[in-house]
């Protein structure tokens, strides 16, 4: 690649017109680099920068140019936008739309709340560019498995937004899938761009990206830029009028610096409702108080208590009631809705989400970003910092956590605050090493191998075994699969009426498999549930997982209501709205843990560190966890007694790793005396020993984990580990098999016991 190669000067008219209209004076160094990359190889390109800095742009300034200079010779398709949310997919349309409605290159989006009308202009007239969602694609493989030749016969190129979603997971490897298949279909071979702001393994998603694409995937590095954020973290003890009393230190740190700026706390009487007591949430209140804001919580549930909360408080205040919700169980209508009022206006809208607004969709400039306690990963925090900062401001978030007071009596684990400690790791890990976490891999993903081995049958029709396996066994995410675990599969899904074989010796679907491949539920790999419909006269609130009898009452989109009828043939509930808030029963999935974050929390603990984003609750709180720490040494050994025979195991691993050693532990409890195992996340493990010290039981475990630890020992013949949609129609020996090779670690336990704990000799 030439240095003289001018980025602009290669880009069509159109797209030339647009970067003089939005008044750009240059490109940035990434827009540079893809189109160099684009234009002038044959490569893949993996393109990761910053929340906000043109990456869509970056893609489809050449890509959009390629299309136009072909524009009468591509028959099809030219372009598939594959994203993880159907929001997404509606902002990109839009933003998209506005960069091609001056070239005749039309741009179609395909989810499940698209109109039929819209589709069927698609399959009509295939041009330009599809975007569509994983699930929406497989439909597509199994329904429409004649018009590939027409939709995507001549397919150019495949954009895969979001890909830090996608990798090291059955839906990412969903579609690594279905690109095989579609090339498979069609004989194409069309570029892959990857793109992401927060990917922590260059060389392992670039591997993923181009797996089974037979091209080299390009991945240049992103720009280091200055870190310019503004974060705070506040903590306070709920039902405790002492929650530090933060009067109004700043919302505002520039990596390090305090400016006593905004906001205030209210003067409230205690006595209006249980929500004053919370002062928690009286301070998220007054931190989005006049500001476009996004308040981030961990889960559904979580989601819908913030919302019902901040609601309650503006009607005590007599304030207008700014505040939207957004998640995935809220009607197509609720969350446009939010998306709207959130783009249209600088006004001041508040709207409580989950992750289905952490991701890129533009909803213009957002001053303040609040997360309800810590973010899971440096990823999760990065993007969600990334909603605000646009258009020359600063990134600006404030964490805000909320603990029950310890009672005096509390066992030594639960007078640590995991979430607050948990929360600077990750701020810290990121500030210091620019660490973001590499994807997990999945090496047995026999979830997404029932699903692939049913859709190519539900497309193709009967196989033979022999053609089925060489079918779907030649499909990247299945390497790892041999011959003699897809025939146990095979088999069992025969067994199971999954699969059916014919007298002419072929595999068709079979009775339980049509019911399975018939439900709109099937196109998904990930776990759903059959929920009922809330409807609330005409129009649709979203769905719950169960239905409470008439008269009853639950919490959905952030207000409260009373079943009228409730119909369970047609899953459908009708309510009216009441007054109040409830709590609500949502389960949250809070995904893996790095070990290094778990590793950064310890070190937290350990050194003297103020860090300049901690207020006063948070300060307050670290310092008495330290002392904690400091007094009962488990920053200085990995077990410690806490009264009796308790003994409590600090192990300072990741999800995994943890996961081994209490299997570890378990296994090897008889000999030693261990019962009654407790552990919580993967901070910490207890149990009662019977006889000897914890330390050493330690040393034992370590001698014997120095000949290596065998992960089958820790999985009892009788287990059938279940995790994905999928798993309850696998066989329990290949479960077995899966949870072994992907959910447990055993390097990062056998190097911390050697480390820490001295084998006896």
């Amino acid at each position: 690649m030439g240095n003289d190669f001018s980025a602009f000067d290669s880009f069509s008219p159109f797209i030339k017109d647009f970067i003089y209209r939005k008044g750009w004076d240059s490109l940035h160094e990434m827009q540079v680099a893809a189109a160099e990359i684009i234009l002038k190889t044959e490569d893949n390109l993996l393109l990761t920068s910053s929340t906000a800095s043109g990456k869509t742009e970056a893609a489809f300034f050449p890509i959009l140019s390629e299309l136009y200079k072909d524009r009468d010779k591509i028959n099809g398709f030219g372009v598939l936008y594959i994203a993880p949310l159907k929001s997404l997919i509606n902002d990109q349309f839009e933003r998209i739309t506005e960069l091609t409605e001056e070239a005749d290159i039309p741009v179609y989006h395909w989810h499940g709340d698209v109109a039929a009308s819209h589709k069927a202009n698609a399959v009509r007239d295939p041009r330009g560019i599809l975007q569509i969602t994983p699930e929406s694609l497989e439909s597509m493989l199994i329904r429409r498995s004649g018009d590939f030749g027409k939709l995507f016969g001549d397919l150019r190129y495949v954009v895969i937004d979001e890909i830090h979603t996608m990798t090291g997971t059955d839906r990412g490897n969903q579609v690594i899938c279905q690109l095989a298949r579609l090339t498979e279909k069609t004989g194409i071979d069309p570029r892959r761009i990857g793109l992401s702001a927060t990917v922590g393994d260059l060389e392992s998603a670039a591997r993923w990206l181009g797996s089974g694409s037979g091209r080299q995937t390009s991945a240049p590095a992103s720009p280091k830029t200055a870190l310019v954020w503004r974060i705070g973290m506040e903590h306070f003890f709920i039902n405790s009028g002492d929650s530090s009393d933060t009067k109004d230190t700043a919302v505002s740190v520039t990596l390090g610096e305090l400016s006593p700026d905004e906001p205030r706390l209210s003067e409230s009487d205690d006595n209006v409702d249980s929500y004053s007591l919370d002062r928690g949430f009286e301070y998220v209140y007054d931190c989005v108080l006049g500001k476009k804001s996004l308040v981030f919580s961990n889960s559904r549930e979580e989601t819908e208590y913030v919302t019902a909360t901040l609601r309650q408080i503006a009607r005590y205040r007599g304030d207008e009631d700014i505040f939207l919700i957004h998640h995935g169980n809220l009607s197509a209508a609720i969350r446009e809705y939010a998306e709207m009022k959130m783009k249209e206006s600088d006004r001041p809208t508040v709207t409580c989400a989950t992750t289905t607004m952490e991701l890129g969709i533009d909803i213009g400039r957002l001053e303040r970003i609040i997360q309800i306690g810590g973010p899971n990963s440096v990823s999760s925090f990065l993007q969600r910092l990334g909603r605000s900062g646009r258009r020359g401001d600063p990134p600006e978030m404030m964490m805000v956590f909320r603990e029950e007071t310890p009672l005096p009596n509390a066992p030594l684990p639960e007078l640590i605050p995991w979430e607050l400690l948990r929360a600077i790791a990750v701020v810290q890990l990121y500030v210091e090493e620019r660490f973001i976490e590499p994807p997990f891999t999945v090496t047995l993903p026999f979830s997404l191998l029932f699903h692939q081995t049913m859709s190519a049958l539900a497309s193709r029709g009967g196989m033979t075994p022999a053609e089925l396996a060489a079918h779907v066994l030649m499909l990247p995410p299945f390497s790892s699969v041999t011959s003699d675990d897809y025939k146990t599969l095979l088999v069992s899904m025969i067994n199971d009426d999954y699969l059916e074989l014919t007298e002419d010796g072929e595999l068709i679907i079979g009775l339980r498999g049509e019911k399975i491949i018939n439900s709109y539920k099937f196109f998904a790999v990930f776990k759903d549930s059959d929920d009922f419909t809330v409807r609330c006269g005409s129009d649709e609130i979203g769905t719950i997982s169960t239905a409470p009898p008439p008269g009853d009452r639950f919490a959905l989109a952030g207000r409260v209501w009373e079943v009228e009828e409730a119909d369970a043939k047609k899953r459908l509930i009708y309510v009216k709205p009441v007054e109040g808030k409830m709590q609500i029963e949502w389960p949250g999935d809070y995904g893996e843990i790095n070990t290094r974050i778990v590793e950064r929390m310890k070190q937290v603990l350990i050194e003297d560190t103020e860090y300049p984003y901690l207020k006063e609750g948070a300060l307050s709180r670290l310092r008495s966890a330290r002392a904690v720490a400091r007094s009962t040494g488990i920053t200085d050994h990995d077990i410690v007694r806490t009264g009796g025979s308790t003994w409590v195991w600090f192990p300072w691993l990741g999800t995994r790793s943890f996961r081994t050693a209490r299997r570890f532990l378990a296994c090897n409890s008889g000999e030693f005396g261990v019962t009654g195992i407790q552990f919580n996340g993967c901070y910490y493990i207890s149990f009662k020993l019977k006889n000897g010290t914890g330390d050493a039981l330690l040393n034992k475990l370590a001698n014997i984990s120095s000949q290596g630890i065998d992960r089958e020992s820790l999985v009892s013949p009788n287990e059938a580990p279940a995790f994905n949609k999928f798993d309850p129609m696998i066989p329990a020996e290949l479960l077995r098999k899966a949870y072994i090779a992907d959910k447990l670690r055993t390097d990062e336990l056998e190097k911390r016991l050697f480390d820490r704990i001295k084998p006896q000799t």
